[in-house]
């Protein structure tokens, strides 16, 4: 360097600490010391997730599933016209001359968990299936047998004939969290190994009481066609089973919600192994807290889950609960809302036994008993499949009362009725303010004390306009405009 840089640069490094010297020197004239400002924690460092090798390792376990159905004259009858059926169906319907049944063809996607020909999938795809298949990665199509499916969950098992099936791994779903990069392999419109990626948006969502899962919410891009598909973590297990979207459209909003592999699988068994999935009875009816009910029973926060109904000699009954209680906990688990309480409810077995926390006027005690099977009756529940000539669906699914019930009923002056156990958040019902729980006693004038009676009022409702609907809720008379139109 020469000479004269040097110098400069000499010069300047001894201003800077001539002026540093001074500024120091009357801080400490002053009293004034300074010190570090605390940093804030550095947080995890984010990483792209590439899914490329992954991709081209699992693809070879999914297929897609092409489901047959046989469309009855009835249903062909109600299309106006067989144009009209094209532009809805496009090429999934075949609309033939009178002497051939027509048929409609649809497809979804399902993948191995054994390499004996166990496969995974919804039960919306192959509902009221006539025939199903399979296509393979590398093109076969194989005849697939439905060993059983579960409409709560939304999950079917398929078998094919064969054997060194490119099973996938199963991961544990429990441990997912959010933020965590998945993936999604399926057939969206029929673009058969589409793969879609994204994040874990939310988990332990709940759509309604129809549904006994709590689902993984996702961004990733499921459209029609991915149903059935398996949800990927980063190390390549299945985590979940891609189900449905929340879209006003049909197609992908950015809201993607997939059954959980766990719960997934313990349907699986129960098909597998018995040909149905069992269900343990508790008897008991949970509602979500507000602000306004927490102060009401002595809480801090809106947690847990109140119980407004308790079914006279249920599981519930026995162990000591009663309407107006909260549970806090189940089997030692916080319980923070009634969807918490519902998906451990719906993972329980006749048999299990349950442990609860619960508070009752403002003191907690325990609670404990075992769940058991559900009593004739209850199991034969109706859920909108009510003839109209409309096909008005009101979006609630009924059961008719049991015999204690009943007997219940009478005592406190009432003849009876049919019982709401769900209703569809997006429903009719629901829009005109029917809750689970509510007992219905008369639709549209007519009494409802069957679930035949309540079928036969439905069938005389208008096309148009608002009918009266009479319930008992909490022991008290409640009538309810519902809107048909």
């Amino acid at each position: 360097m020469p000479p004269i840089l040097k110098m400069l640069k000499g010069f300047k490094a001894k201003t800077h600490l001539h002026k540093f010297l001074q500024k120091s020197t009357l801080l400490l004239a002053l009293g004034i010391t300074t010190t570090a400002l605390p940093m804030a924690p550095a947080y995890a460092k984010v990483t792209s997730a590439d899914f490329s090798e992954l991709v081209s390792q699992v693809t070879q376990g999914v297929a897609r599933v092409n489901v047959t159905k046989n469309v009855s004259e009835e249903e062909l009858a109600q299309a106006q016209t067989a144009e009209l059926l094209k532009k809805f169906f496009g090429d999934r319907v075949n609309i033939p001359d009178s002497q051939v049944s027509p048929v409609e063809k649809a497809f979804g996607t399902a993948f191995f968990i054994t390499q004996d020909g166990y496969m995974l999938t919804n039960n919306h795809v192959v509902e009221g299936a006539d025939s199903i298949t399979v296509t393979l990665n590398d093109r076969r199509e194989l005849d697939a047998t439905l060993v059983g499916s579960d409409e709560r969950s939304d999950v079917a098992v398929l078998k094919v004939t064969g054997s060194s099936f490119p099973a996938l791994p199963v991961g544990d779903s429990s441990q997912l969290k959010v933020g965590e990069p998945v993936l999604a392999i399926g057939s969206p419109f029929g673009f058969d190994y589409s793969a879609s990626s994204g994040i874990v948006s939310a988990t332990s969502r709940n759509f309604s009481r129809q549904t006994s899962v709590p689902f993984i919410q996702t961004d990733v891009a499921i459209n029609p066609g991915n149903s059935g598909g398996p949800l990927f973590n980063q190390e390549g297990e299945v985590i979940g089973i891609n189900s449905r979207i929340f879209s006003d459209t049909g197609s992908y909003l950015g809201l993607s919600f997939s059954i959980p592999v766990n719960e997934a699988m313990e349907i699986y068994e129960q098909i597998k192994t018995g040909g149905k999935v069992e269900r343990a009875y508790f008897g008991a009816f949970p509602q979500d807290i507000d602000r306004n009910l927490a102060e009401v029973y002595g809480l801090d926060r809106p947690i847990g889950a109140l119980l407004t109904r308790v079914t006279p000699d249920s599981p519930a009954s026995k162990a000591g609960l009663k309407s107006g209680d909260v549970i806090l906990k189940y089997n030692d688990t916080d319980i923070l809302s009634s969807d918490d309480l519902v998906n451990k409810l719906y993972r329980a077995k006749p048999g299990d036994q349950f442990k609860l926390l619960l508070q009752r006027s403002g003191k907690q005690r325990i609670a404990t008993g075992k769940f058991e099977q559900v009593p004739t009756g209850v199991e034969s529940s109706a859920t909108d499949n009510f003839e109209h000539p409309q096909k008005i669906k009101l979006g609630i699914n009924l059961r008719e009362l049991l015999p204690t019930e009943k007997l219940e009923m009478r005592n406190a002056g009432i003849d009876g009725g049919v019982l709401i156990v769900d209703v569809n958040p997006t429903g009719r019902a629901a829009r005109a303010g029917l809750q689970a729980g509510d007992l219905v006693t008369n639709l549209h004038q007519n009494p409802t004390l069957s679930i035949n009676d309540f079928a036969a009022a439905v069938q005389g409702l208008p096309e148009t306009g608002v009918v009266t609907v009479e319930v008992i809720r909490s022991r008290i008379p409640v009538i309810i405009g519902l809107r048909i139109d």
